[in-house]
């Protein structure tokens, strides 16, 4: 991976840094990303980090590794990392993508998505309650929100009330919310992260 991400491995934990949680709109990210390396000319095969439509995440790194700046006051590895998505199929085929991404560090939560639907709507819904959840019950003092749709922009300014900061990683150029990125305190482009992780070979 490049030197921005190595930064934080293995350093040091800043005496200050905050606590701080991933919550990982799987859905979005794996669609968009998907388009993004294919113009890459990226072919991607499945495999313990990818599935076609269902999940994506980044080889050698686990779950809860911060996905931030490296400057930023963050605690080395999340104290919990969500990944939420959906698939057609029946229970089995949940429980083995919901192991899949569990082996990854994450904890999942896997939904049944309808043939002829792009999006399950349990995502958006346990995404919001699980942010606002552990925001109220003080688990964390930053959450960091890998999304891009714009209806996320409420939930933000939600959490953001409790005096945390919320973070949002995503595809600058590939279905970010202009006003996602405004909403949010910080924003981080993962374009590059997925260039390094998928086109080093």
């Amino acid at each position: 991976m490049g030197d921005r991400m190595l930064a934080n491995h293995g350093g040091g934990i800043p005496p200050h840094a905050e606590r701080w949680m991933l919550f990982v709109d799987g859905e979005n990210l794996t669609i968009r990303a998907q388009s993004f390396l294919k113009d890459l000319g990226c072919s991607l095969q499945s495999g313990p980090c990818y599935r076609k439509d269902v999940f994506l995440w980044l080889p050698g790194l686990p779950g809860n590794y911060n996905l931030a700046d490296p400057t930023f006051p963050l605690q080395s590895h999340a104290a919990r990392a969500y990944y939420y998505t959906s698939i057609i199929g029946d229970p089995d085929a949940r429980r083995t993508v919901a192991d899949a991404l569990k082996d990854l560090g994450f904890t999942p939560r896997v939904f049944a998505r309808p043939k002829g639907q792009a999006k399950a709507k349990g995502v958006d819904i346990t995404l919001a309650t699980d942010l606002l959840g552990h925001a109220f019950r003080d688990h964390f003092d930053a959450a960091i929100l890998v999304a891009g749709d714009g209806d996320y922009v409420p939930l933000v300014e939600e959490v953001k009330r409790t005096g945390k900061h919320v973070y949002v990683a995503f595809l600058e150029q590939n279905g970010l919310s202009p006003d996602l990125k405004l909403a949010a305190d910080e924003f981080f482009g993962m374009e590059w992260i997925l260039r390094d992780a998928f086109m080093k070979k």
